[in-house]
């Protein structure tokens, strides 16, 4: 299954323009110390389309802050902070914030597509992870058969 099957999810996949994110940090920036929860929410959502680590744990962070204090923004929130923490290789985390997501509305077709993702990206790091392990058990016993081999020699 590719990437391409979740069409609805292609916010998780696509980058914001270094240009455009620096848009909406002059923005948040001029509205300071008081920003209006759309401008902080469109920077907060520019940072974690970034391709930084660090921009994204700021984007999260952002998005937390504005689903705590703004109940009308929760549902996209949710959605953010999935992609949010998918992004970062966070799956667990970006797995309840879908979950909770679906919950209310589990007719979502692109929290649906989003949770398809998620659980692809599991699926395929769990079998690396299955494989790195099963090659390290391999190796080990090598080892172990050939200091068997030389002790009983």
């Amino acid at each position: 299954m590719s990437d391409s099957y979740f069409p609805y999810a292609a916010d998780a996949e696509q980058r914001l323009m270094a240009g455009e994110l620096l848009v909406l940090q002059r923005q948040y920036e001029r509205e300071q110390p008081r920003p209006r929860v759309q401008t902080k929410f469109n920077y907060a959502w520019g940072l974690i389309k970034s391709d930084s680590k660090q921009e994204q744990r700021r984007g999260v962070a952002m998005m937390h802050e504005i689903h705590n204090e703004h109940a009308e923004r929760r549902r996209e929130c949710l959605y953010y902070l999935s992609i949010g923490y998918y992004k970062m290789g966070e799956y667990s985390n970006a797995r309840v914030y879908i979950e909770q997501l679906l919950a209310v509305e589990p007719s979502n077709a692109q929290a649906q597509s989003l949770r398809g993702l998620i659980d692809q990206k599991v699926a395929r790091d769990g079998l690396i992870g299955l494989a790195v392990s099963g090659g390290v058990l391999a190796a080990v016993g090598a080892v172990a058969v050939a200091i068997l081999a030389k002790r009983s020699k």
